[in-house]
């Protein structure tokens, strides 16, 4: 299996490429900059791996929520190049991918993920790990206040994403009897989007790339002005 994932919906823009039962990445910090960096990092992980685009199985990509226009540059570099070599494409949760990172990184099995949504809400998920290590949706993503979010049951959760950096005290306020940490400079990463999208694929839910669509979970942008 050979599988291209790529995320450009928060400030972080990352590519992962698996083969071979290994996984190859590029990951940075750079807000504004995804558009330039993005096409770069896939180009160097395949020539590393000495493969070309043509031989992958899938493309898998962060499809939101996120950044409006982050969200769009992944959707839209996945289309591109999917369509260009008539493969299948994946799209995988950004909150989701957020939450098994933190697993990644930490053994957590419990994680609220919050992405700061502007016009002060948040892009919110529950996720717990199941028996195969991937950690699964408890209810619905939504974008909501912070003083609205649903309270998860039990304890032991872990706070992660920049909603917990924006929103703090209000967060805390609401569900803080839950959460026993937080990862406030958590980011979605492609690494990730590869472990989640693998067994998609391996159940056949790959689709084509006509359907690589952006999940922004609302559609406005901005406060209008009175």
């Amino acid at each position: 299996m050979k599988l291209l994932a790529i995320d450009t919906a928060t400030e972080a823009c990352s590519a992962a490429l698996h083969m071979d039962g290994q996984v190859q990445f590029e990951y940075k910090i750079a807000p504004r900059e995804h558009a330039n960096l993005i096409l770069p990092m896939v180009q160097r992980l395949l020539a590393n791996a000495s493969i070309s685009l043509n031989q992958l199985d899938v493309i898998a990509f962060g499809r939101g929520p996120g950044s409006f226009t982050g969200v769009r540059i992944a959707a839209s570099v996945t289309q591109g190049l999917a369509f260009g070599v008539d493969v299948p494409v994946i799209p995988v949760s950004t909150l989701a991918a957020m939450a098994q990172g933190i697993f990644v990184e930490t053994n957590e099995t419990r994680v609220l993920a919050a992405i700061d949504a502007r016009i002060e809400e948040v892009y919110w998920g529950a996720y717990q790990l199941d028996k195969n290590n991937l950690m699964q949706l408890q209810g619905d993503e939504c974008v909501i206040a912070p003083d609205d979010v649903p309270i998860p049951q039990g304890e032991g959760w872990v706070g992660a994403g920049t909603g917990w950096e924006s929103y703090q005290t209000l967060l805390q306020a609401k569900v803080g009897q839950c959460v026993k940490q937080l990862d406030a400079q958590c980011f979605p990463h492609a690494r990730d989007i590869v472990t989640l999208a693998l067994p998609q694929m391996a159940q056949g839910k790959a689709v084509p790339a006509e359907q690589a669509i952006p999940v922004y979970l609302r559609d406005k942008v901005a406060v209008k002005k009175a």
